[in-house]
């Protein structure tokens, strides 16, 4: 299992909620967080198959701004 971290803009329990069904399709639900009191607003997410490239397009598919931290 690969543990993939990245800044966003997802602040908020709106924006999370916004994400999660993107998030838990791609990366199952469970394998993912964010920490909404960090500055950088930072995802990570644990998984065996998908790339930071397939985070990103996720993300950004949802509406938010994703980059790798």
């Amino acid at each position: 299992m690969q543990t993939l971290k990245f800044k966003t803009n997802i602040n908020c329990g709106g924006c999370i909620k916004a994400v999660t069904p993107t998030l838990n399709r791609e990366a199952g639900a469970g394998n993912w967080q964010v920490d909404t009191a960090n500055p950088d607003k930072i995802l990570t997410v644990n998984s065996d198959q998908l790339t930071a490239s397939q985070v990103v397009q996720a993300v950004e598919d949802a509406g938010f701004h994703i980059q790798a931290a």
